[in-house]
C-alpha cells in the first residue's frame, strides 16, 4: 500500500486552482508555497491552543493567509475557542462523507481552519484512491495559504511526533512552572534523539513580567545546549492577562475582544517579529515536503 502511496504522491503537481469562493480575502503579499508549522506542547494547560488560533489571527490580520489544522487528537477545541463548533470535521472526511475542503471553515478576519474529531492517522488508513484525492487538496494549499499551523496534542505521542518531523518548524509552548519546563524538554530531548535536526523555537506563556519569561526561556535553551547540543530560540513571551480566560469563557479570540490588552499587543508584536525574522514564504519544504515526511514517519 505504501508502495501505491508513494507512487501517487510523486505523480502530485501543484494544483493551479483559484476558487474565488473559497480563498481569504487577504491578497498574497508575497511569492512561494506555504510554511508548514507545528505547534505542541509538553503537558496539557499551556495555553497552546489559544495561543495557535491568536497568532494564526495575528497573521491573517498582518497579511498573511493562514490556515490551522486541529490535529489534537482527542481535545480538539479550536472551534470551541471560536464559540462555533462546526457541523463537519475530519470524522466526515475519513468516512468518505466529505472532502477536505469541504470540511475547511471562515473564522475571523478570513482565517481558515480545519475542525479536528478524529485523528490525522485515521487519514491515512483511506483506500489508496481516496489518500490520493486527501494528497492532491493538501497539495493546493501550498497555493492557496501563507501559513499552515498545525495544532497537535500536548506530550509524547507518536501522533505529535510525527507532525514535529514532518513540519519545517516546531513551536514549543511552554509556561515557567517547573513541570511544563520539564515536559518540554523531555519532547524537544526526545525528538532531538530522532537525528531529525528539527528547528524548534520557544514561546513562554502566562510569564507574570518579562524577567520571568526571559529567565524560563534562557534555561529551557541553555540546557538543551549543553546536554544535546541544540539551539532553541525564544519566539516571544507572553504575559500572564486575565482577559485571556475572560475571551475563553466568551468563546471570542482575545485579540479581537480585548485588542488592546497586554496579551493581544504582545501576540501581534510576536507575529511581527515571526514574519520579519523567517520569511514564510521561503519555507524548508512546504506542504509537498511535509507530505512526504509524513508518509515516510507512517510507513516506519
Amino acid at each position: 500500500m505504501m508502495n501505491d502511496q508513494a507512487q501517487a504522491l510523486r505523480r502530485l503537481v501543484k494544483s493551479k486552482r483559484s476558487d474565488a469562493n473559497d480563498a481569504p480575502p487577504h491578497e498574497h503579499p508575497k511569492s512561494g508555497g506555504a510554511r508548514v508549522v507545528t505547534v505542541t506542547s509538553g503537558k496539557g494547560g499551556v495555553g497552546k491552543s489559544n495561543f495557535t488560533l491568536n497568532f494564526a489571527l495575528s497573521l491573517q490580520e498582518a497579511g498573511y493567509r493562514t490556515l490551522v489544522f486541529d490535529a489534537d487528537i482527542g481535545m480538539a477545541n479550536i472551534d470551541v475557542l471560536l464559540g462555533s463548533p462546526a457541523s463537519s470535521n475530519l470524522v466526515h472526511v475519513v468516512q468518505q462523507r466529505k472532502t477536505l475542503q469541504d470540511i475547511i471553515q471562515i473564522g475571523p478576519l478570513g482565517m481558515h481552519y480545519i475542525p479536528g474529531g478524529s485523528g490525522f492517522q485515521d487519514l491515512l488508513e483511506l483506500p489508496s484512491e481516496q489518500i490520493d484525492k486527501l494528497l492532491t487538496e493538501m497539495e493546493s494549499w501550498s497555493e492557496r495559504y501563507d501559513i499552515i499551523l498545525f495544532d497537535t496534542g500536548a506530550g509524547l505521542s507518536k501522533e505529535t511526533i510525527r507532525f514535529i518531523l514532518a513540519a519545517d518548524e516546531t513551536f514549543v509552548v511552554t509556561t515557567p512552572e517547573p513541570t511544563a519546563i520539564a515536559d518540554a524538554y523531555a519532547l524537544i530531548k526526545i525528538v532531538n534523539g530522532m537525528g531529525h535536526g528539527t528547528d524548534f523555537r520557544l514561546v513562554v506563556n502566562r510569564a507574570a513580567d518579562w524577567k520571568e519569561g526571559s529567565q524560563t526561556a534562557e534555561r529551557l535553551s541553555s540546557v538543551a545546549r549543553r546536554f544535546l547540543h541544540q539551539s532553541i530560540p525564544t519566539l516571544g513571551v507572553l504575559y500572564d492577562d486575565p482577559h485571556v480566560m475572560q475571551a475563553v469563557k466568551k468563546q471570542t479570540p482575545f485579540c479581537l475582544l480585548y485588542p488592546q490588552s497586554k496579551a493581544s499587543l504582545q501576540i501581534r508584536e510576536l507575529a511581527k517579529s515571526y514574519i520579519n525574522g523567517s520569511d514564510p514564504a521561503e519555507p524548508n519544504g512546504g506542504v509537498k515536503q511535509f507530505i512526504r515526511n509524513w508518509l515516510r514517519r507512517w510507513s516506519s
